[in-house]
């Protein structure tokens, strides 16, 4: 399976990301654990380009390209290959980030978006997690991880509110896919709600 991982900076996703690719390594399976932006050594230079700097530093519009060129790194030179490998692929963000950053909440870009995307990537992921949390308990945790990667956590709260309800909005069009986990309480009940909704 291609799984992704979705949520406001601070819900946990990389830790449940993280989790889920260990429990499914201890059963057996071959595990490819991968994240955006970044994930492949092309991919992460234009990482450090999206998460650095101030707020300002790109329009929607330019921060819309250097993740589609990110994202179309990653699919061609690891995803791609895991996947024809047979090896189960568990990214912390993939394309939904973009719907609701770049699509809802920094800009209206929805359609651009998913242009971009039909003509690039064209992928979706069999199944995605969103860890859903209060932004402000999300923002408090990524304020106090710290770190030099806190572009979007400079945003404010009011911003990581808009895509908290661009995320939800995004799993009620594709309730096929997206299974929303409620992020609140320790790292194994979280990593246990994401077990029981599993396939």
């Amino acid at each position: 399976m291609f799984i992704s991982f979705e949520g406001i900076d601070g819900s946990g996703k990389s830790t449940q990301a993280r989790r889920l690719a260990e429990t499914l390594r201890q059963s057996g399976r071959q595990v490819v654990l991968t994240r955006e932006p970044g994930g492949s050594p092309g991919a992460e230079e234009i990482r450090r380009l999206l998460v650095e700097g101030g707020n300002e530093r790109w329009s929607p519009e330019t921060e819309l390209l250097l993740f589609t060129a990110a994202r179309r790194d990653h699919v061609e030179r690891v995803i791609e290959p895991a996947m024809a490998r047979g090896d189960w692929v568990i990214t912390d963000r993939f394309a939904d980030s973009s719907r609701v950053y770049q699509g809802a909440a920094r800009a209206s870009l929805r359609d651009l978006v998913e242009a971009l995307h039909d003509l690039t990537i064209r992928l979706e992921p069999d199944l995605t997690f969103v860890i859903d949390l209060d932004p402000a308990i999300s923002l408090g945790r990524g304020r106090a991880r710290g770190g030099i990667e806190d572009r979007f956590e400079g945003m404010g709260l009011t911003f990581q509110q808009r895509l908290r309800d661009g995320f939800l909005a995004l799993a009620s069009e594709a309730p096929e896919r997206i299974r929303v986990i409620d992020g609140s309480g320790s790292e194994d009940e979280v990593a246990a709600r994401v077990l029981a909704a599993l396939p």
